[in-house]
């Protein structure tokens, strides 16, 4: 069982959701992020004030995943999400020690789905 953390540009997020579907992935997790990397942000001026602008708007992907589906979910994120430039994003792909869905109490692989 793997934990998949992707940090991708919020546009691409629809992008990305398709092709996770179509990869006959479901289940996942999104949240807003602020984050730098490669870009280094920007200088923008509010009010004649000059102001760098160095955590960019991000979107995390969480997604849990059995080891048969790691290949297929990464291929997806990244056909969804590629655009070429800086800023693309990341992808982490993390083990699960364990895994407890809390309605039915099952554990392991089959909590995931």
């Amino acid at each position: 069982m793997k934990l998949i953390v992707a940090y991708i540009q919020p546009h691409a997020l629809n992008d990305v959701k398709q092709e996770l579907y179509k990869a006959q992935v479901y289940k996942l997790s999104v949240t807003n992020a602020l984050g730098c990397g490669q870009q280094k942000g920007y200088a923008e001026q509010y009010r004649g004030v000059e102001m760098e602008v160095n955590l960019l708007k991000k979107v995390r992907i969480e997604i849990a995943v059995n080891d048969n589906f790691v290949k297929p979910t990464v291929d997806a994120i990244i056909k969804g999400a590629r655009s070429g430039e800086i800023g693309d994003g990341k992808i982490f792909v993390l083990p699960i020690e364990e895994t407890i869905r809390i309605r039915t109490g099952e554990s392991g692989q089959d909590a995931i789905g």
